[in-house]
């Protein structure tokens, strides 16, 4: 996952009732990035964020995370096909293999990806990462994110 940064953009003390602005305006950003990572702790934000990323691209399905399913798949108008993936609880990369991880990858579809540090061999160069952190007070949510390759 180690790659050139090409452009940073950054969001302080974001609520959750303002987390849909905070969302289109990341989502103008990456727009161009097929590969999402998401960094945060356990209970961080990742699946909040990803389902209100998925609510602004109009997503019908019900979003949740995929952590035995390892990916969940959701249509859209706006992004065609969405694939969620959460790599918490894999055992090694073996197994992220057996699921076609890099068929999906390089499908040239949206592809959000909960834990990449699991599966560090098989991100691609070119992608967006969003670190999520929590503000001083843990209500809050601060958001780095980053364009890499």
């Amino acid at each position: 996952m180690e790659s050139e940064i090409s452009e940073i953009i950054s969001f302080s003390d974001v609520e959750i009732k303002d987390l849909r602005k905070t969302v289109a305006e990341i989502y103008d950003f990456g727009k161009s990035y097929n590969i999402w990572l998401f960094k945060a702790e356990m209970g961080g934000g990742k699946t909040t964020f990803i389902s209100k990323l998925c609510e602004f691209l109009e997503v019908d399905d019900h979003v949740s995370s995929p952590t035995f399913a390892l990916v969940n798949e959701y249509r859209s108008e706006k992004a065609q096909e969405i694939f969620h993936f959460d790599f918490y609880r894999i055992k090694n990369e073996q197994e992220a293999f057996e699921i076609g991880v890099e068929d999906y990858f390089y499908s040239g579809k949206l592809c959000l990806i909960e834990w990449p540090e699991m599966i560090p061999s098989f991100i691609p160069d070119r992608f967006l990462l969003i670190e999520i952190g929590l503000s001083n007070d843990r209500s809050k949510r601060n958001f780095k994110i980053s364009k890499h390759g």
